[in-house]
């Protein structure tokens, strides 16, 4: 059964596999398209975790925990190489 929807309004989740490429080519790619999807992906999160009824750390909690993984990221380098020192 095809799909009323056209692909450029489907949602990620609702795309197949072989119409992924062109799906895909069909976002915005501009700085301002860009800047959009950074925002509404914050104010989706907003909404979910952070401006609730009953709220809850959770959703700073996930901010932080996100922020020690890439800080960890970031120097892992560094960490690597004082790895195998020796104290003594």
């Amino acid at each position: 059964m095809a799909s009323l929807v056209p692909l450029k309004e489907k949602k990620l989740m609702e795309v197949r596999l072989g119409e992924l490429p062109s799906w895909i080519l069909m976002r915005n790619f501009t700085p301002s398209g860009i800047v959009g999807a950074f925002q509404r992906g914050h104010d989706r999160y907003y909404n979910k975790y952070i401006n609730v009824r009953k709220g809850s750390i959770s959703g700073i909690n996930m901010v932080l925990a996100a922020y020690v993984v890439f800080s960890y990221c970031i120097s892992y380098k560094e960490l690597k190489h004082e790895r195998r020192r020796k104290y003594h």
